[in-house]
């Protein structure tokens, strides 16, 4: 098998051979058709987290189809279609575990952190992993909803907004483009907020309804006057960005942030007090919630927009410093790392 890793802190990644592992209980074997591309792979390389042992092998957006079970795996069988996420597994035994809260595990087993991922040609995973990936939808594109795809569907199926709302997303990139497309299938009134003028037509053809161009208006402002935001789905990476958004939403409205950034998102007690608002945070989400993720996106026609490449020459896309935000050119969020089989591309989603 061959796997893309890094050898060391901070490293370049290299492909190399390795023995193709066997599947212990409880656990699967995968062979790899097509492994997302996420910016948390440039972080996992470049600040190791606690337990995270080098050679690393990446991944945490990954399709393809099991070719081999481990002893105890009743439910499935080589040859299904499967995808793992971010979720990668639970401990069982911590409190959020047992109170049947296992995203919030306190030992999740994030695949490319707790064990190899998915930039290679095959990968074991544990069973309560997997996800099945439905009819109709391609590997390429299943992979990225593995994570990104997940995170901002569930944001939204989470959230307080209900068909018909007033839903503003942050952000045109590898979870907004997304989370515009999941909003304006789920029956919202779809708002996209991004900076510039050129990401309309973008925002537009992804289904948003009203776009507010951040650089040239005050985002809160505009959503007060279409009413006000029953959610802001913040995916955008950017604390300052997120915060600008809070006085446009509507009374019993809520900021969900699931856009990572380092630096603070600042409100003041009033802003929320008042209008009974919230900010709340979301994760990814479990296997199960994956595999619906999938089906809605293959039931409605939701696709991340992608471009596939093959393993050997990712190499360019999975060096640390070109891991960012977004479906376009000059970036590599969620995309996947495939085989040949396409060349490059960057498809719209179906109409």
């Amino acid at each position: 098998m061959r796997v893309a890793q890094v050898a060391e802190p901070g490293g370049k990644f290299d492909v190399v051979e390795r023995e193709i592992p066997e599947p212990g209980p409880g656990h699967v074997r995968i062979v790899v058709e097509a492994s997302g591309v996420c910016h948390t792979d440039a972080v996992f390389v470049q600040t190791p987290f606690p337990g995270m042992k080098f050679p690393l092998v990446t991944g945490h957006e990954v399709a393809g189809r099991i070719d081999a079970v481990g002893e105890g795996v009743t439910d499935w069988a080589s040859g299904d279609r499967v995808e793992v996420g971010w979720f990668g597994g639970q401990c069982g035994h911590c409190r959020p575990c047992r109170q049947g809260d296992f995203i919030s595990c306190f030992n999740l087993k994030v695949p490319g952190w707790a064990y190899d991922g998915g930039y290679a040609t095959h990968m074991v995973a544990p069973a309560e992993a997997l996800a099945r990936i439905p009819d109709g939808l391609d590997a390429a594109y299943a992979a990225p909803l593995g994570c990104a795809g997940v995170t901002a569907f569930m944001g939204l199926r989470n959230s307080v907004a209900r068909a018909g709302d007033l839903v503003a997303v942050l952000g045109v990139g590898g979870l907004g483009h997304l989370g515009v497309q999941y909003a304006a299938k789920m029956g919202f009134e779809t708002v996209a907020i991004a900076r510039g003028k050129e990401k309309e037509t973008l925002a537009r053809q992804l289904g948003a309804d009203h776009y507010i161009d951040s650089s040239a208006a005050d985002p809160a402002q505009a959503l007060k006057e279409l009413g006000g935001a029953k959610v802001v789905l913040g995916t955008a990476a950017s604390s300052a960005a997120m915060t600008a958004t809070i006085d446009g939403l509507a009374p019993r409205g809520e900021l969900v942030v699931i856009g990572v950034a380092d630096d603070a998102v600042e409100v003041k007690p009033l802003q929320l007090i008042t209008g009974s608002q919230s900010v709340s945070g979301h994760p990814s989400a479990t296997a199960a919630e994956v595999e619906d993720t999938m089906a809605f996106s293959a039931r409605t026609g939701v696709r991340p927009m992608i471009e596939t490449v093959p393993l050997e020459r990712g190499q360019r896309r999975l060096r640390p410093h070109a891991l960012r935000c977004g479906p376009f050119p000059h970036g590599a969020d969620d995309r996947p790392v495939t085989e040949p089989r396409r060349g490059w591309k960057v498809p719209l989603p179906p109409e």
